[in-house]
């Protein structure tokens, strides 16, 4: 028999929390095999289990003591081969960045339905990514299926690179030396090349194609 897929919930509202792993556990392949309140205390277990065997971490963005940004640069520094799917009530984009940028596999807002979510942690585990139109302004398809590789001139790589940070447009401009409409004719210019409506497509663009590593 196929062994389930291992889950841990990484969320302080204990109802959604769950709520959660009564839906996970539903599904014939997986099991959640613990829940934590927050970060401080999920890290902890980490630390205390080294060699702790799971497949996916459902980590909630906003929650008290040691949020979901704080926990996961520590597990970019420390547990990098770890995959986790981000999940929050929102879909703000600077946040959303935040997580991608140190490690996140996938982004799901909390009202996903359970088909999606299901199909979000299937990606996730067996290709390493998932995201939905809503939070990528991508295409789903474009964005959960390998790149098609595009030419893309120097500068553009430099903007991309600068995107990938928490900079604004605007200090962007100031970083490379050119005027703020200059930038917003490269972002522009490259949501129209990369089919992308939004500052977190081209940031999982770059993710994809090697750009920034994360």
């Amino acid at each position: 028999m196929k062994p389930k897929n291992k889950i841990i919930i990484v969320d302080d509202h204990l109802l959604f929390s769950q709520s959660l792993q009564l839906l996970i556990n539903s599904f014939k392949d997986f099991e959640v095999i613990n829940r934590f309140e927050n970060g401080k205390v999920f890290i902890s277990y980490l630390q205390e289990n080294i060699d702790a065997d799971v497949d996916l971490i459902l980590l909630d963005v906003n929650m008290p003591v040691l949020d979901g940004v704080s926990t996961m640069k520590w597990i970019k520094e420390n547990r990098p081969e770890l995959k986790v799917i981000a999940l929050s009530v929102n879909d703000d984009e600077e946040i959303i960045i935040k997580m991608l940028t140190n490690g996140a596999k996938g982004y799901l807002l909390k009202d996903t339905s359970p088909e999606i979510f299901k199909d979000g942690m299937i990606s996730v585990i067996e290709k390493g990514f998932y995201f939905t139109e809503l939070v990528s302004g991508m295409l789903v398809k474009k964005a959960n299926n390998e790149s098609t590789k595009i030419n893309l001139k120097d500068k553009e790589i430099i903007f991309i690179k600068h995107a990938c940070t928490e900079k604004t447009y605007k200090e962007i401009a100031s970083e490379m030396c050119l005027s703020p409409k200059t930038i917003d004719g490269y972002r522009e210019c490259l949501f129209d090349k990369l089919e992308i409506k939004t500052r977190i497509g081209l940031v999982l663009y770059a993710i994809k194609n090697k750009i920034v590593l994360v």
